[in-house]
């Protein structure tokens, strides 16, 4: 099976971690916004009658199923192609650490945006920067030292196993955005995070994931959850 990915093109944004875990279990699949007129596919794809409507992408065609939602969509795709523990207990442990991604993702973004997403940066700017330096000196420690204390070591796993899951590539692209939106807190926290920073450079470096890193079709963070203000950072 072919699934159809639907995210907004442009952006790196949520669609990247369901993006990962396809690349690199070689999973077959098409970007659908990303073909011609396919912002307005989106759209229509979006109102079209359904079962299972979405909320917003990204969401995943399987079939006749749609999946929505960032880590229902991995939960998903773990269980289905081997990207995920093979037991029960195994496979809600990575879900939940991929939903504790997602708590910390929507955290980075409230960062520019904490009164509303429909309006400017530069509408909100006083309260980003109140709201960026509790991000920056409480929540980066906090969520970051608990995926420090889940990892047994510099060579291992989130899951604990010996292979890499789907939720390793979602601490790697997390710490990938972070860097970009936080360079100056990152160059200072990265240190005392010997183990997430490891597994950052070891999936970095995973052959499966290495013609998706040249094809030029992994976008730049820009606009999107993570960006970077010099007024929203320090060290």
């Amino acid at each position: 099976m072919t699934y159809d990915l639907w995210y907004w093109d442009g952006i790196p944004g949520r669609g990247e971690f369901v993006r990962l875990a396809l690349e690199a279990g070689g999973i077959p699949y098409r970007e659908r916004a990303r073909e011609p007129g396919g912002e307005n596919a989106l759209l229509k794809d979006m109102l079209s009658d359904r079962k299972h409507p979405p909320f917003a992408p990204p969401y995943l065609v399987a079939g006749q199923m749609t999946l929505a939602q960032t880590a229902n969509i991995l939960l998903f795709l773990g269980e289905k192609h081997g990207l995920a523990p093979d037991t029960v207990e195994g496979r809600l442990w990575v879900n939940q650490l991929q939903l504790t991604i997602a708590d910390m993702v929507a955290e980075a973004h409230d960062t520019h945006h904490p009164i509303a997403a429909s309006d400017y940066y530069e509408d909100q700017k006083e309260e980003a920067v109140r709201r960026a330096r509790s991000f920056r000196e409480e929540r980066i420690p906090k969520f970051l030292g608990y995926f420090e204390g889940v990892l047994a070591g510099p060579d291992a796993w989130l899951a604990g196993g010996k292979h890499w899951t789907y939720v390793d590539l979602s601490l790697f692209h997390l710490i990938d955005g972070l860097l970009y939106a936080f360079p100056k807190r990152m160059g200072t926290q990265a240190v005392k995070f010997p183990n997430i920073m490891a597994l950052h450079r070891r999936v970095a470096e995973l052959s499966a994931l290495q013609p998706y890193f040249a094809s030029g079709r992994r976008l730049p963070f820009g606009e999107g959850i993570f960006r970077h203000y010099r007024e929203l950072d320090a060290e």
